[in-house]
């Protein structure tokens, strides 16, 4: 669109937006408008004689290799974002203990993403992202009728009448959009930090029209305009032309004075700043429809984007199709060649004498065909090939597809065993699983990072802004609830059957496995499986009650033989001090007889003779105590008498 060929004033509002966006345009033209072109032809597998390799090229075939590689990076980023059901989450301060109003907001906010189909809207963003490099999307405030079936009681309640109860609600809509119709200041890496940005497309009609009589755009006369094929979302051979309007819709900074000439009643900003973040919506090129300053509370832009691969230092990504293009070109060229040669070896050719035919003869070959000669046929007619086909083709293929999933990362569970690493083994497979479960995760959590969060946190603010009353307005965290693709499941859960293989069913790791396997499994009843696995692990009250019963049993037995055996060992100990002590007596006992027998012998009596020697021995024993006794009073007045001189000196 250029706005010089248009009566359009370069000094107005709109002429400076249309000023804008035509150079942006330019940019995106020159750098990656026949790339994104070629990878949408790739990625849908339309020929386009553009994209040939050599000039004597006859077959248009092109590979599904890359068609496949899109296919698998996108279902695994859909799978690990929607595979679980819940797809974000909110948390709520930590100080704040009611938790309620965190559950209202985000059922809330689920209901009304269903209710616009924001999954199916954000599914095509990823794929966009896969196949041009960058995801955008456009989120669009909108008023829709929700009809909900209802009873109403008449004839003063002695009947019910079925019907339908209407009722307006306002929603925000999760619009994809194409990179072609995208304009971004190219010196800006992202949304935010550039000086704005424009959708550029075509809208039917009657939208517009629709919008004036409601209020929302200026009452301008407003006609279809001639079509761009350059901004059709397809690349059809024939585009329809009637009813349509271009639309451009400007998010972003605009000069103060241009803003204040032509902006809406009671649009005027507050501030002095020289730029106004505003929205500018233009139709055909020139025509204002609305020009305000941004009316949401957070002041951000309403439109999101992600790239699938970051490059250093530009906005726009890197896809899957530009990662594999090398490799799907060769992949092309390969099989187209090998197509045309098997069309030289295949279908029969003849090397004739044309002097030899008859006049006005046109040769044909075909079952039951009669060729007249004017002589000998096997000296005229003489079959004609160009030798045999190239065995080896078939292995340059292999290895062209295999460069095509080593570029993207992409492959199928299915092709898993014969395509990452041959007839490998398991070892060598879950290596390489690791390097593609890391490249799928690290795309992953930038779509989160980029994309996801930001979207649901934008939604939410709006909802909070226009719908206080369902939308409390709070400071809350968003959070996405991601999980693992497909292929990292399956492979997590060949890990943990592995791991479950090695413990027992007593173990009380066992039933945790368990749960962690059917939680990795895409199963339609997961939830009341887990329900059921977490309910069995959690003990009976009766069994328990008995368990109790038996093990204070088990004990009171246990304890039973232990003072059995304590009071047997203790008999043996007692046994053994007594043998001790008899044999320690046994000489005494002896030495005492002979002693009897001796003083018996001599005609004294040994019991008195026994008496007497013991009360001897008695009478010295405490004489010597008394002395000791005397001795020690003694010395303990001289050291009283010592230690009064001591003190005294």
């Amino acid at each position: 669109m250029d706005y010089e060929n248009n009566s359009i004033d370069p000094t107005s509002l709109e002429g400076w937006v249309i000023n804008k966006c035509d150079q942006w345009r330019d940019h995106y033209e020159s750098n990656y408008k026949e790339k994104f072109d070629e990878y949408y032809r790739l990625w849908r597998g339309i020929w386009a004689a553009e994209d040939t390799m050599r000039n004597s090229e006859r077959s248009r075939i092109i590979s599904p290799a890359l068609q496949q590689a899109v296919e698998s990076a996108v279902a695994e980023v859909e799978e690990a974002t929607f595979g679980r059901g819940k797809w974000f989450d909110i948390e709520d301060d930590m100080m704040d203990q009611d938790n309620m109003d965190v559950y209202h907001l985000r059922t809330h906010l689920d209901e009304d993403f269903k209710f616009v189909a924001a999954r199916k809207a954000i599914a095509e963003c990823v794929l966009n992202a896969a196949v041009f490099g960058t995801g955008v999307a456009e989120i669009v405030a909108d008023e829709e009728l929700e009809l909900t079936p209802a009873t109403q009681p008449v004839l003063e309640g002695s009947m019910q009448a079925v019907g339908v109860m209407e009722r307006y609600r306002t929603v925000f809509k999760v619009r994809p959009v194409m990179p072609q119709n995208f304009l971004i200041d190219p010196v800006a890496t992202t949304i935010k930090d550039a000086l704005g940005v424009a959708i550029d497309e075509y809208v039917p009609i009657h939208q517009i029209h629709q919008a004036q009589e409601a209020g929302i755009y200026r009452n301008v006369s407003v006609e279809d305009t001639a079509v761009d094929i350059d901004l059709e979302p397809t690349q059809d051979l024939t585009i329809y032309t009637d009813d349509k309007v271009r639309l451009t819709k400007y998010y972003g900074l605009v000069p103060r004075d241009l803003f204040e000439s032509d902006a809406d009643e009671g649009e005027k900003p507050a501030n002095k700043s020289e730029y106004v973040e505003a929205i500018v919506i233009i139709a055909n090129g020139g025509i204002l429809l609305k020009a305000e300053t941004n009316p949401y509370m957070m002041q951000d832009r309403p439109v999101v984007a992600f790239p699938w691969d970051v490059v250093p230092g530009r906005f726009w990504g890197r896809g899957v199709c530009e990662k594999g293009y090398n490799a799907q070109k060769a992949l092309d060229t390969e099989l187209r060649a090998r197509i045309d040669a098997l069309a030289l070896t295949v279908h029969p050719m003849m090397a004739v004498d044309a002097s030899r035919l008859p006049r006005g003869a046109k040769l044909e070959v075909r079952p039951g065909k009669a060729i007249l000669t004017n002589g000998n046929p096997s000296e005229i007619l003489q079959p004609f090939n160009f030798g045999r086909l190239d065995p080896n083709t078939f292995n340059q293929s292999a290895a062209l597809q295999q460069m095509v999933q080593m570029a993207t990362g992409a492959i199928d569970a299915a092709g898993i065993p014969g395509s990452i690493n041959g007839d490998a083994t398991a070892a060598g497979i879950s290596m390489s699983l690791g390097a593609i479960i890391k490249r799928h995760k690290r795309t992953l959590i930038n779509f989160q990072e980029a994309f996801l969060i930001p979207l649901v946190q934008k939604v939410a603010y709006r909802y909070m802004q226009f719908d206080p009353e369902r939308y409390p307005v709070k400071d809350f965290k968003f959070v996405a609830s991601s999980s693992l693709g497909i292929i990292a499941r399956e492979y997590e859960v060949t890990q943990l059957v592995q791991l479950l293989q090695t413990m027992g069913q007593d173990s009380p790791m066992y039933p945790l496995l368990i749960q962690a396997i059917v939680d990795n499994m895409n199963l339609s009843n997961r939830e009341e499986i887990i329900a059921s696995l977490q309910q069995a692990m959690q003990p009976n009250p009766e069994a328990q009650q008995a368990q109790q019963a038996m093990q204070q049993m088990q004990m009171a037995k246990e304890k039973a033989i232990l003072d059995y055996t304590t009071a047997q060992t203790q008999e043996v100990i007692t046994r053994i001090q007594q043998n001790q002590v008899e044999t320690q007596l046994l000489p005494v006992d002896s030495e005492t007889k002979r002693y009897a027998a001796v003083m018996k012998g001599m005609g004294q009596d040994p019991t008195e003779a026994e008496f007497a020697r013991r009360a001897q021995i008695a009478e010295l024993a405490l004489k010597q105590r008394e002395i000791e006794t005397k001795e020690d009073i003694v010395e303990m007045q001289m050291r009283g008498t010592n230690g009064n001189e001591t003190r005294t000196g």
